[in-house]
């Protein structure tokens, strides 16, 4: 068990061209006591990179789901302050001190940050859609980086979610989880980039898996209240 103050932890799958400039960008801020990166089921050099800078790394053969991923983490952390970040942000990672220090000073019990417009055309906005819409169908609550993977919660916001699926559905439960508790979720502009979908045929699969996930864990949810 791992026990400190504030925890990173960062999901990854098949990102080794730029996880390492991530955990160089997040090494680089004092506020984070510890990092964990759970490689789940990587077939490229991910794990590698991730040891050579040192990190605290979990490792499992086969993808599981990013739920899952940052699940198996939880499981070995006790902790004060949880940072969720993307492996793919590279140097602009950085910019999570503007979600840290909010939450920190008690300005909020979850922030969430809040991407510019993507600079490419990608998907119709279905998926997107499909996640405010739930929030709000359960919360009556409207979040604009409603699937945003960039976030900071205390430790009581994650001991009274109930629910966390394995997979792209995470920050739909995550989020209807915390305002359903009472807590102060507060959205924040940061200058960070990531790998944008585009419209490939992989990109729209990639897509469609994402809202398949958040309607399965809408409708879990909806029996489960």
């Amino acid at each position: 068990m791992y026990k400190e103050k504030v925890v990173a932890v960062i999901p990854a799958y098949n990102e080794e061209d730029i996880i390492g400039v991530t955990l160089d960008a997040l090494l680089n801020i004092e506020l984070i006591d510890k990092i964990i990166v759970v490689d789940d089921g990587s077939i490229d050099r991910t794990s590698e990179v991730v040891k050579e800078k040192n990190i605290v790394l979990l490792r499992y053969n086969e993808n599981h789901g990013k739920g899952y991923a940052i699940k198996k983490a939880l499981e070995l952390i006790d902790f004060e302050y949880l940072v969720l970040v993307d492996a793919d942000l590279g140097f602009s990672c950085k910019e999570i001190i503007k979600l840290i220090d909010p939450v920190l000073c008690s300005k909020a019990d979850v922030t969430i940050g809040k991407f510019k417009p993507a600079s490419k055309k990608g998907g119709f906005g279905l998926v997107k859609n499909l996640a405010e819409y739930g929030i709000w169908f359960y919360t009556k609550q409207r979040l604009k980086a409603s699937l945003s993977g960039q976030r900071v919660y205390t430790k009581q916001v994650i001991e009274n979610i109930s629910y966390i699926p394995n997979n792209f559905g995470i920050e739909v439960a995550m989020t209807i989880g915390a305002i359903k508790g009472g807590f102060r979720i507060k959205e924040i502009e940061v200058d960070m980039t990531h790998r944008e979908t585009g419209r490939k045929l992989k990109d729209f699969v990639h897509r469609g898996r994402q809202f398949l996930d958040i309607f399965k864990t809408l409708f879990i949810m909806r029996i489960r209240s």
